[in-house]
């Protein structure tokens, strides 16, 4: 966001110091050291919390902030304001202010002059020129408001009227009064009127000192006049609207003034609501004229005749009764949101659930994260998935529907990306018949934040018809602070665009969090804001078990036995048919085998693939797949080896009984290994609630922060005990109460 650092004092006044962290108040005295403003601003701010102010403690803080490499800015102040309830108003493509001419950015489109019903002016049947100008000030004005009027005139050197500066010095009051003390006269009140040019009213009140801008002394009403239409289409669009119109003149010429309400505060409020107000008119075909902006403006006076035609009064108060409520209506018929739906109409009628991408995992049009640490295998299980959508097949042991998907790869080089995908699917074994159904967007290098990113992805994948759209991974492309909840809730948004826009499942991952996952739920690891557990329809988290050495002897057996079968079926054929079966289920015994029915040139092909496949299984890894699911029951966990380069479940059972370390209790942790000491044990306690504050803080904390009461809540235990734990904390800082991250 774009600042001015003339304006960090009006900010100011958004920010309570009293609310404020020791942390917080020092960043606000940096950040207007930053920005050259004196120590004189950030004490006068400091004084506003009576209990923690000193006299002199700014001026000697001051002293010591010296700068760094990396300055705490203006823009702190900017985002604290903003939090507190700053509302920085924004011109096209920037966050400065809207000057007079400059464009809003919503679209803000109700209606226009084709779509419009264009609304006949009908003259007064009774013409009543003191009726017309006493309901008009009636309308407009306290008794003791002092009115600007003019009914002279001059001529220019083109000859067309002008108006006098006119006269300001009597209130609504008096002249309401002396219409009726001179019977309506409006010359006797108001003075005689040229009828070649008609007279004028101003429409907000003065202080009777004059009519300039800074005479006015409420910013009550703004003029909305615009020539470029006929007055009967101005009429409707300025009805389609619902303008808070206070009174609607007719001019006598080819324009209608609308008075509308802007119950603006000061000068500055009453600028940016008439702009917002023009803006609106100018997007819904009403062309208004910008030089009647300012609040001393003259409109055209009703009951008066200009060139034999009526300047006369239409209505009052029509329209929505105020700014707010007008503002409110135009924003939400103009927001792009649906309507309400009724539960009651839909009940028997109920629209068909999307069908499944994965079965009884995840429903086309939905968004899925895996996430786990690394090493184990991430990138490779997406290229899994992609083939097994594309050729319509079993992914992880769950069906996959099959359709075009995309993969948008972030991390890898082209070349390498490319060989993955192709040795995926030669580990597979699967024959490549729909290899045209996988599409890779390459954007090593070259890629943006996610909030941009996602429109240049929806706008060129429009016509590939894909049903998934697998992002890879999304630490690349992560807008803002991903331990920011309100932030990373900015940032999933984008993959609902994508779903929506597209009609496809948006799939990614993530990795978990630094240290230790103990004491987390599967939803809690993935590194960041709690969001990323929250946000997905499905997620899968991926935990490594630890294997030991008796099952990786076992697998080395196994596959000993499969090779030498192997090797067996095609040098020794009779051999395999008359070997005992237990002899085929032994590694010795399958190797003494090979060893007497083979040539010396065959057993040494033999010992040699033996020792490649012992290095092999050695390298491999197991993991435990847990799912978190919005739309299908949960499933029993899902164990699986990663045999590089891919994952294969675990038919036999061998990893079922295998516990990671997220699921030993701290006491095995300590243990593990063979450390039973007390000191291990303490150390592996510690490392539990170290994860626990993480894991609380992760989810719970609002814009990088989090109280201490808020923690001792959510933990069930006292403020002293987890302001303890914080301090003992490498990741976590206590200040004031409040816990931030290092």
């Amino acid at each position: 966001m774009e600042y001015k650092n003339d304006n960090l004092e009006e900010l100011l006044q958004y920010i309570d110091p009293a609310q404020c962290s020791y942390q917080e108040w020092c960043g606000i005295g940096m950040a207007l050291k930053d920005a050259g403003y004196p120590v004189s601003v950030w004490d006068a701010w400091s004084a506003r919390d009576g209990v923690r102010y000193h006299a002199g403690e700014c001026a000697k803080k001051w002293h010591s902030f010296n700068g760094s490499d990396t300055p705490v800015t203006a823009g702190t102040i900017v985002h604290m304001a903003i939090e507190s309830g700053y509302q920085p108003h924004r011109e096209h493509g920037s966050g400065q202010a809207l000057d007079w001419n400059d464009e809003i950015n919503a679209d803000y489109v109700v209606t226009s002059p084709e779509q419009t019903t264009a609304l006949p002016i009908k003259e007064p049947e009774n013409w009543n020129p003191a009726e017309q100008i006493s309901r008009y000030i009636e309308t407009l004005f306290e008794a003791n408001d002092n009115v600007g009027y003019v009914t002279e005139c001059w001529q220019n050197s083109d000859g067309k009227y002008l108006p006098t500066a006119g006269c300001w010095d009597r209130t609504a009051g008096q002249l309401l009064a002396d219409l009726q003390r001179y019977h309506g006269d409006l010359g006797a009140v108001f003075g005689d009127t040229n009828p070649e040019c008609g007279a004028w009213i101003r429409f907000n009140p003065l202080d009777g000192r004059g009519a300039k801008n800074e005479n006015v002394t409420e910013y009550r009403y703004a003029l909305v006049e615009s020539d470029a239409i006929p007055v009967e289409q101005q009429n409707g669009i300025m009805h389609d609207l619902k303008l808070p119109i206070a009174a609607l003149v007719y001019s006598g010429g080819k324009s209608l003034h609308a008075i509308v309400r802007v119950d603006a505060g000061s000068y500055d409020e009453y600028r940016k609501r008439v702009e917002f107000l023009y803006s609106v008119c100018d997007k819904n075909g009403l062309k208004v004229d910008r030089q009647n902006r300012n609040p001393s403006r003259l409109s055209r006076m009703p009951g008066v005749i200009r060139k034999g035609r009526k300047q006369f009064l239409i209505e009052t108060n029509t329209g929505f009764a105020s700014w707010a409520e007008w503002k409110d209506y135009v924003e939400s018929i103009t927001d792009d949101l649906p309507d309400f739906e009724s539960m009651a109409e839909a009940w028997e009628h109920l629209p068909e659930l999307a069908p499944p991408l994965i079965e009884g995992v995840l429903r086309k049009g939905h968004k899925m994260l895996i996430a786990g640490p690394s090493k184990a295998g991430k990138s490779y299980a997406l290229i899994e998935m992609c083939i097994a959508i594309a050729e319509g097949r079993k992914w992880l042991g769950w069906q996959c529907a099959k359709g075009r998907v995309l993969y948008v790869n972030l991390e890898l080089d082209r070349a390498s990306c490319l060989h993955r995908f192709r040795d995926v699917y030669d580990s597979m074994k699967i024959p490549p018949q729909n290899i045209g159904s996988i599409d890779i967007w390459n954007l090593r290098g070259v890629t943006e934040p996610m909030d941009k990113l996602a429109p240049k992805l929806i706008r060129r994948a429009k016509k590939g018809s894909y049903i998934a759209v697998i992002i890879d991974p999304i630490y690349k492309v992560i807008t803002g602070d991903e331990n920011s909840a309100d932030q990373m809730a900015h940032f999933c948004n984008q993959f609902d665009k994508v779903c929506t826009e597209l009609g496809c499942a948006v799939i990614y991952c993530h990795h978990h969090s630094k240290g230790m996952q103990g004491g987390k739920r599967s939803m809690d690891r993935a590194s960041g804001s709690g969001v990323f557990a929250r946000d997905p329809d499905a997620l899968l988290d991926m935990i490594e078990l630890d294997l030991t050495e008796d099952i990786v002897k076992q697998q080395q057996n196994r596959e000993a036995c499969r090779i030498c079968e192997q090797h067996l079926a095609m040098c020794a054929p009779n051999a395999l048919n008359n070997a005992p079966q237990d002899d085929m289920l032994n590694r010795n015994a399958a190797v003494q085998l090979c060893h007497d029915n083979m040539t010396n040139e065959q057993y040494q092909a033999l010992a040699a693939a033996l020792r490649t496949s012992d290095s092999y299984v050695s390298q491999m890894s197991a993991w435990r797949i847990e799912g978190t699911l919005r739309e299908f029951p949960k499933f029993p966990p899902v164990n699986v080896w990663f045999r590089y380069p891919l994952h294969e479940i675990d038919m036999i059972g061998v990893l079922k009984d295998l516990q990671s370390d997220v699921e030993l209790t701290t006491q095995q942790r300590a243990s593990k290994n063979g450390h039973k000491r007390q000191s291990q044990i303490a150390k592996a306690k510690a490392a539990d609630k170290s994860a626990e504050l993480l894991n609380t803080f992760d989810t719970c904390a609002m814009n990088g922060s989090m109280s201490v009461q808020d923690m001792a809540e959510y933990l069930g235990c006292s403020r002293d005990t987890v302001e303890r734990r914080v301090k003992k904390c490498n990741e976590l800082v206590l200040n004031d109460g409040m816990i931030t991250r290092k």
